[in-house]
């Protein structure tokens, strides 16, 4: 396929990029604005393949984004372009809802106009998979999943921007006949991943002797999904899903903060250990952030038995490869940490 990843050099996004160009020979062309977690050098494993292509642009740039749809000619458009970070949701809401609902406008208008110019298979073939988060549906209580009819009920600055994009996304398929698919990811965690999220910053911190800060008593749940079996669901999706259909991609890996923490901690325990001891000790419990969804958990079995897709790793073969990853790259987070994020407190803002 020929397809057209916004955000592509995201975390997310880069790992769509590396799967489809160097396991289903697809030809890629990366649209991303390089924001502060847009990086090339998470691209570098495919960046001398003829079969990518990258352009440096703004999703709210429609010019930027009708050039590249007309050039480039993609069966299918993945949107991962977006702000992501909760906490700095909270303390910046302004840069989430330019980017991921008009950013989202404009580049479905584009999308629209451009598969209104195509003509037969083409324009048959042609797909709009916009990717979410399970965020948009609030929090759940001890029992249940999301799953694809679930209501929406963000309770963040960034979530209900999530919301707002899907709504978008939606309404052109039932207004406009564009061809959208939407999914919505549970966490994310693995290789690459800008290290201001749980996972990586914990790593980050542990290997550099930094307290461990868990929000509140990490108490918190979160379904964790290793970002190369969600890059397959994508890629899956784009190939087989259906117009009009949502998907919910999880990993039905469900684990307390804390418990995510402290599994780190064991890990570099036995692989990586210090002389003072268990990097358990340099745990510290911090105040909460402002409406902190107590439990997220995703219901896969749509995307299982329609499309066939299971996530091969558990949690805790995918977390002993993250870790070694990041003990092994410290060139790729080294540059990050000494210049444009050094794992500073964010969300603070009530």
């Amino acid at each position: 396929m020929r397809l057209l990843v916004t955000g592509g050099a995201g975390f997310i996004g880069s790992a769509v990029v590396r799967k489809a160009i160097g396991e289903m020979g697809d030809d890629v062309l990366v649209l991303d604005k390089l924001t502060y977690a847009g990086n090339l050098s998470s691209l570098a494993p495919v960046a001398a393949s003829p079969r990518y292509a990258f352009a440096r642009a703004d999703i709210c740039d429609r010019s930027a984004v009708k050039a590249a749809l007309e050039g480039f000619r993609p069966d299918a458009v993945l949107h991962l372009a977006a702000e992501s970070h909760v906490d700095r949701s909270i303390d910046g809401p302004a840069a989430f809802i330019e980017t991921n609902v008009v950013g989202t406008f404009a580049l479905l208008t584009e999308a629209l106009a451009y598969w209104r110019a195509l003509e037969g298979e083409a324009r048959e073939r042609f797909r709009f998979l916009h990717i979410s988060t399970d965020e948009v549906f609030g929090s759940l209580g001890a029992e249940g999943l999301f799953h694809e009819e679930s209501p929406y009920r963000p309770n963040s600055p960034y979530s209900a921007s999530k919301a707002s994009a899907d709504h978008l996304a939606r309404a052109w398929r039932e207004t406009y006949g564009l061809p959208t698919i939407l999914t919505n990811c549970s966490n994310n965690y693995g290789p690459y991943h800008f290290p201001e999220k749980l996972i990586p910053l914990t790593i980050l911190n542990a290997v550099e002797g930094k307290s461990l800060p868990v929000y509140g008593r990490g108490e918190n749940v979160r379904d964790w999904l290793y970002v190369e079996d969600h890059a397959a669901a994508l890629l899956t999706v784009a190939r087989r899903g259906a117009p009009g259909q949502s998907y919910n991609v999880g990993g039905r890996c469900e684990r307390r903060n804390i418990d995510v923490v402290q599994a780190i901690c064991d890990v570099l325990d036995e692989i990586q250990p210090r002389a003072a001891g268990s990097y358990r000790s340099q745990i510290a419990f911090v105040a909460d952030r402002p409406g902190h969804d107590q439990r997220y958990a995703i219901d896969s079995a749509k995307i299982e038995r329609d499309l066939g897709w299971r996530p091969r790793e558990s949690f805790e073969t995918g977390l002993r490869k993250t870790v070694q990853w990041y003990l092994d790259n410290r060139d790729w987070w080294g540059a990050i940490r000494s210049g444009a994020y050094r794992g500073e407190r964010l969300g603070l803002a009530g």
